[in-house]
């Protein structure tokens, strides 16, 4: 599917990754894991696929290191991360496209901590949501879907009316089994990804029609 079978109905709301699909800082992600890998032994290059999309300290507990504390390691990387922020960009048209949307109807819902996620946001000049959803708040991380679940409700609606856009694996089955309806933005992504969803490669030819019942994405492809 591409833009063109974009979903037409209206939403209550749109929930949003943050790291792939508002945001490009997976280099800086890889920087500091690539890091860590290496003062543990491990191959990068086998680990780095596997990061995206999830809590790191999901990521370090399937890992199942002996002697390691996977929340005091994942703490460590994530303040490597918030140092390393110089080269995060916003996807294209991201921004705009953020800044048309009634402030009551969107939210940021991201594997990332808090603090990490605000300064991603502010290295990449992003427009910060009302309503933020970030790895510490939920007790399941994606796949699970928790996190889309906490945001509809704190928004007040359900989440079988709202639209999702997300970029990795895990995050789309997250938003799936949350009963949501899907986007995925391909931006970062090196190969064409097998998807059942509707794809879009940035924001550029997406505009919102925001209506009292509800929002609806338009495309000028």
């Amino acid at each position: 599917m591409t833009a063109e079978s974009l979903p037409t109905r209206r939403f209550a709301a749109f929930l949003f990754d943050m790291d792939g699909t508002l945001i490009s800082s997976i280099a800086s992600a890889e920087r500091a894991w690539t890091r860590w890998a290496e003062g543990h032994g491990l191959d990068a290059a086998s680990l780095l696929p596997t990061i995206h999309g999830v809590r790191s300290v999901d990521t370090i507990r399937r890992l199942g290191l002996p002697g390691v504390d996977p929340a005091a390691e994942a703490a460590a990387i994530t303040r490597a991360e918030i140092a390393d922020v110089g080269d995060i960009s916003e996807i294209p048209g991201a921004r705009a496209f953020l800044r048309a949307l009634p402030p009551a109807r969107w939210a940021i819902v991201t594997s990332a901590p808090r603090e990490l996620a605000l300064r991603r946001l502010d290295a990449a000049a992003m427009p910060v949501p009302a309503l933020l959803i970030a790895a510490e708040d939920i007790g399941q991380g994606k796949p699970a879907p928790d996190c889309f679940l906490l945001a509809a409700e704190r928004l007040g609606v359900a989440a079988s009316d709202c639209l999702v856009f997300e970029d990795a694996p895990a995050g789309i089955r997250a938003g799936e089994a949350a009963g949501a309806e899907i986007v995925v933005v391909t931006a970062i992504h090196h190969a064409p990804i097998a998807t059942r969803h509707a794809t879009i490669p940035d924001y550029c030819a997406l505009t919102v029609d925001a209506a009292p019942d509800g929002l609806r994405i338009l495309s000028a492809i």
